[in-house]
């Protein structure tokens, strides 16, 4: 097939197939939340080894305080007798060996959980992909690329960049906040209560806070994937906002959705920032109510001096994971909204599956059969009414109208982009519905009036996804459009690599798509106003390659120009959807009816 035109379904995409993601919408942080820890179960091995050495390390670190409470004793101690320096080098080399030990554990868990957080957001992106190819293309006319691109990119960014650091933080947050809290108690209860006490209120306050922060990272990422689409939409069509001196509402539309953009990220990116001055502030009143409480049960020789050193370091590994805690969840938020929206597209409704035994291969001889064919996109508005027509190997039918009359549709019907709402389209006696969509596409070969290239070589853009085709193949093709001359004077010729600035003028891409129809070989072909966007020279040259194609394939043309369809063998006229006349160019004029009128007109417009 030559082309994907824009509100045309690939025709085949390198990850078809492969598992729907099944299960309700997530509504809100619990429910997106729950949703992605169902959704990493697959990594659970890997994870819970990434925990546990998380947890190994904050054990470990947990651990220390007691053995500086112990140096600082045996120096307080022996600061009027003498200190026993072998065994304060004998508890400083296991401190050094508990830290050593804790530091190894903390990369262990940090490259794990970088290996699957890759991992993950590698498969999130395969699933994303392959369900982009399984989605009905009623989805995209109601949905900007730029939105599905942001959940694709900066979505699923979001989530690996949060799984990465805060999940292993807030493993051993936890580990650490429980493990100090039994160390604290054990060494002094009285102490350990003045410290919880000057941490609870910074606490409440922040579960408030985030309880209340929720909208504004799931607007942010709203909001995000709307300056994208916007964007995208601009960049696409800068030629038409130019040419209709569209930049001022352009911008205004950029500038309403910024400001939307920055209100909600600098809620969300303030409450970030907030959590670790508050925790600070928690952290440090802790260290006053420490060293008050302290200096008063030293007075009363309650506790001894290095109790005080231990609880200074106990309240810091207190208070720490209240900080990452804060600032984990924070971005776990970050990641339940950018989860929502990826769950959201992967929950959305798919092409029906395809019949048990359906035919994935066939060479069509070229008839085609249209029986009492019903569409319609929305239920309330019926666009192609009791369509048939019956078409044999090797002719060439012309589809024509007015605007809207549904001639694209039917096209787009045929290939199986949209499913039919009644009647049935047959392929040389077979319902194209007990064919694969790749089955029936393989039948076609299309020419659009909208061309699409992508970022290659000449050669590559000609044989695209098609194999085994040699370099005399795709030389030959180029003669017979016309074009072989022209791509000679390139640099590298048929190597030269076309991207977005490539200097094609419309003609001239629209017989590198018309190439490639050449190439695919297909039998049977589709013509939908592949000459509009071309000059009268070049029309007629393309007029000549196009006759070569179409023979011995059975070809529908959509076209405006009229002129063009002269000597097909069968006109269909259709307007509201259905076909009001049909047959030759002669027959048609000589009954003065809708077809007559619309051809004349064009004359008319043209002396105009």
């Amino acid at each position: 097939m030559s082309e994907t035109p824009n509100n045309t379904a690939p025709r085949r995409g390198p990850m078809a197939g492969g598992r729907q993601m099944v299960g309700e919408k997530p509504k809100n942080f619990k429910a997106a939340l729950k949703r992605f820890v169902s959704y990493c179960k697959p990594y659970a091995t890997p994870i819970i080894i990434a925990f546990v050495l998380s947890i190994a390390g904050a054990v470990l670190t947990i651990i220390g305080p007691s053995r500086l409470e112990e140096i600082t004793n045996l120096i307080i101690g022996g600061a009027m007798t003498g200190i026993d320096l072998k065994k304060v080098g004998s508890i400083a080399l296991t401190l050094a060996i508990l830290y050593g030990v804790g530091a190894l554990c903390s990369y262990g868990q940090g490259f794990i959980m970088a290996t699957v957080t890759q991992r993950l957001t590698k498969s999130m992106r395969r699933q994303l992909s392959e369900k982009i190819n399984r989605l009905p293309l009623k989805y995209f006319d109601s949905s900007s690329f730029g939105d599905v691109l942001s959940r694709i990119t900066n979505d699923v960014d979001t989530i690996g960049q949060t799984l990465n650091m805060s999940v292993g933080q807030l493993t051993g947050a936890i580990a650490l906040f429980f493990g100090s809290l039994f160390m604290m108690f054990k060494t002094n209860a009285i102490m350990t209560l003045a410290a919880i006490g000057s941490t609870l209120i910074g606490f409440t306050l922040m579960m408030f806070i985030m309880s209340k922060s929720q909208r504004h990272f799931k607007n942010q990422q709203r909001q995000l994937g709307k300056i994208n689409g916007h964007i995208e939409e601009i960049y696409s069509g800068l030629n038409v906002v130019r040419a209709y001196n569209g930049e001022e509402q352009s911008s205004k539309t950029f500038t309403e959705i910024n400001d939307k953009l920055y209100g909600s990220a600098w809620k969300s990116q303030f409450i970030s920032g907030i959590m670790m001055p508050l925790m600070n502030f928690i952290g440090n009143f802790g260290y006053v109510a420490v060293c008050v409480v302290g200096a008063a049960l030293v007075m009363d020789k309650k506790i001894e001096f290095g109790v005080i050193v231990a609880f200074m370091v106990y309240i810091r590994l207190f208070t720490q994971p209240l900080a990452q805690a804060a600032q984990s969840l924070t971005s776990l938020q970050s990641t339940a909204a950018a989860a929502e929206r990826v769950f959201e597209f992967l929950d959305e409704k798919e092409l029906s599956p395809e019949k048990e035994g359906v035919i994935t291969t066939h060479e069509a001889k070229g008839e085609v059969e249209f029986k009492d064919v019903k569409f319609s996109y929305n239920p309330d508005r019926e666009i192609i009414k009791d369509f048939s027509a019956h078409v044999m190997p090797g002719q060439k039918i012309a589809i024509v109208g007015p605007t809207g009359s549904g001639k694209t549709t039917i096209v787009n019907l045929l290939m199986r982009f949209y499913e039919l709402g009644d009647g049935e389209i047959l392929i040389d006696g077979i319902p194209i519905s007990h064919m694969s969509r790749e089955c029936v596409h393989d039948q076609f070969c299309m020419v659009l009036q909208d061309t699409w290239l992508f970022e290659g070589t000449i050669r590559e853009n000609i044989i695209y996804s098609k194999e085994g085709v040699s370099d005399a193949d795709v030389v030959t093709a180029c003669k017979a459009v016309g074009l072989h001359h022209f791509i000679r004077t390139l640099p590298d010729g048929y190597n030269t690599v076309l991207g977005e600035t490539a200097s094609l003028s419309a003609g001239q891409r629209q017989l590198l798509t018309i190439a490639r129809a050449i190439i695919e070989n297909a039998p049977l072909l589709i013509l939908d106003e592949a000459t509009s966007s071309v000059d009268t020279r070049t029309e007629v040259q393309i007029q000549r390659a196009m006759e070569k194609l179409t023979e011995g394939r059975t070809s529908f043309i959509i076209a405006h120009r009229l002129s063009t369809i002269k000597s097909a063998d069968l006109i269909l006229v259709m307007r509201d959807g259905c076909i009001v006349e049909r047959g030759t160019h002669e027959e048609l004029l000589s009954q003065g009816g809708f077809y007559a009128e619309l051809y004349n007109s064009q004359f008319d417009d043209d002396i105009a």
